[in-house]
């Protein structure tokens, strides 16, 4: 313990001053101090030898607040030369003919080293364990942020999980009634005794906002299964020809009075795909792109090869993507299920649904806008040569 008083309050107490003049210094001041001290002492008592003790000290205290073995060895040397001249009979003089002389200049000379050679040890022990004490707890206090962040990731998961299984729950259960609602509604809409215009157009809200709560609730059990870390995509080889025609399809019967201009490749491309999950993806997009769009005239769905991906892109000349929506998904970011985009429905449920499912296919997501208006989706995905070299 005193060791480490004295280098705390020794460090507490250093300036910023080079390490040779810090050791020059302490060296002088010390035998300076000796000195003195052993010429009172001499005077007082007349015990000469009184001296080497008062030397040995001054060592002792050099080695210790100096640094390195250096300083300790010459004051090891000043010392054993100054009591010989200073100290002892005959006084001012340095010898070492008389008798015992040679014998005690070289065991004091000794004696000095060995103190300072173990003081300086003693020192950089007492450092080390200090550094090592620092060490150790600031690897307790990072163990012990770990694990609370261990803890909180793992409380969040759960929380995570139990809310996917709430929404996957309570989506399964709204599937049903909605898809009731909606082919009730159809039925009204061609019953010869529904002519009156207003309620024509009350049921026909009532089907549009049921087939939105349909399509609303397709994406988020899709989005609570590709969150899944266990989950597994059942792929199978399709022609992507055939499943964006079943979701141009199914978009036309639900919008009628839009123009959707299809463009096709000469040749036929064979993906391996959920093909349920990408006909959502494509209706998405379609719907995204009637829903924000002014124009009933200007819809465009195209099939494109690029290299060995299969590209599907989907225009408009509508208001174009939300900033911040366009920027998460230019830089590959998953959208937060929370943002809407705008205050009309169907972009931001929608497009996470879409990017998830493209990406857990390995494929790519693109958005932007058009230079003369409107926004332009894109997703690509890997034929199946190239899906079969991946795997392999």
């Amino acid at each position: 313990m005193f060791p480490d008083v004295i280098i705390k309050k020794a460090t507490q107490l250093s300036t910023p001053l080079p390490i040779w003049l810090k050791n020059t210094l302490v060296t002088v001041c010390f035998l300076a101090l000796a000195y003195v001290s052993s010429a009172i002492l001499l005077k007082h008592t007349g015990a000469e030898n009184n001296s080497a003790l008062v030397f040995t000290l001054a060592v002792a205290c050099i080695s210790l607040l100096s640094t390195g073995y250096i300083p300790g060895i010459i004051a090891s040397l000043i010392s054993a030369v100054a009591i010989n001249y200073f100290f002892m009979f005959p006084f001012s003089q340095f010898t070492l003919t008389l008798t015992g002389y040679p014998v005690a200049f070289l065991s004091f000379l000794c004696i000095a080293c060995i103190v300072s050679a173990l003081t300086t040890r003693v020192k950089l022990q007492a450092a080390e364990a200090i550094r090592r004490e620092q060490r150790t707890r600031a690897l307790y206090e990072m163990n012990q942020k770990l694990t609370e962040e261990k803890k909180e990731i793992e409380l969040e998961a759960a929380r995570e999980s139990i809310r996917s299984n709430i929404l996957r729950a309570v989506s399964h259960d709204l599937r049903t009634p909605l898809t009731a609602i909606s082919g009730a509604a159809s039925v009204l809409l061609e019953s010869e005794e529904n002519k009156s215009p207003q309620n024509h157009y009350l049921v026909q809200d009532i089907k549009e906002n049921a087939d939105w709560l349909t399509a609303m609730v397709e994406n988020l059990l899709s989005i609570t299964k590709i969150q899944q870390a266990d989950m597994h995509l059942a792929k199978t080889p399709e022609v992507l020809e055939e499943v964006v025609g079943d979701a141009l399809m199914k978009i036309r019967k639900r919008f009628p009075d839009y123009n959707i201009t299809l463009t096709l490749t000469d040749e036929l491309l064979i993906l391996p795909m959920e093909s349920m999950l990408i006909t959502q993806v494509i209706m998405n997009l379609l719907e995204n792109a009637i829903r924000h769009s002014d124009d009933r005239d200007y819809i465009e769905l195209s099939i494109s090869r690029r290299d060995n991906r299969a590209a599907v892109t989907v225009s408009d000349r509508g208001r174009g993507i939300p900033t911040n929506i366009l920027q998460d998904i230019q830089n590959g970011r998953q959208l937060p299920l929370d943002r809407s985009g705008d205050s009309s429905r169907g972009m931001g449920i929608g497009l996470s649904a879409c990017q998830g499912i493209i990406q857990a296919h390995g494929g790519l997501f693109f958005a932007d806008n058009r230079p003369e208006g409107g926004a332009v989706f894109r997703f690509e995905l890997p034929l199946e040569t190239e899906a079969e070299e991946h795997v392999g």
